[in-house]
């Protein structure tokens, strides 16, 4: 599947990739909750995130502006449980009928941050999955 990005995306992206030395499969400026989100291949995060957190700190420094990191997955599932990530994730189902829907069951604690501030977390998901996997809509369970 062939995803296509902003010029702004593009800059981001180079931005990115020069400062932690890896590699970004896309980006997605989300003007409504003020980050950016990057999809790091799979096996790139430690380097995404630099020791302590330095690498993605210092390009949000930069950019004056959240960074949401999530890694790339070969399936469907993982994929989600990734987006949704810090929050513990214990098992997604697609359900493909009319429309394609991936169910989450998420830690009840952990609810909250997989929806995010405002929405935030699951947004990005949701933007993310349809993308990659032709996902319509992400339900937590």
């Amino acid at each position: 599947m062939r995803i296509e990005i902003s010029d702004e995306a593009r800059r981001l992206v180079a931005l990115f990739e020069d400062e932690a030395d890896v590699t970004v499969r896309d980006c997605i400026v989300d003007e409504a909750h003020d980050q950016i989100v990057y999809l790091v291949k799979r096996g790139e995060m430690a380097d995404a995130i630099g020791p302590g957190g330095q690498t993605v700190g210092t390009v949000e420094e930069q950019l004056g502006r959240d960074v949401k990191l999530v890694e790339d997955a070969e399936t469907a599932e993982n994929f989600v449980a990734n987006a949704l990530a810090p929050a513990a994730v214990y098992n997604v189902t697609i359900s493909e009928n009319d429309d394609t829907v991936a169910y989450v069951e998420v830690a009840q604690e952990d609810r909250g941050a997989a929806i995010g501030r405002e929405g935030r977390n699951i947004d990005a998901a949701r933007q993310l999955a349809k993308r990659h996997f032709g996902i319509d809509g992400i339900e937590l369970t």
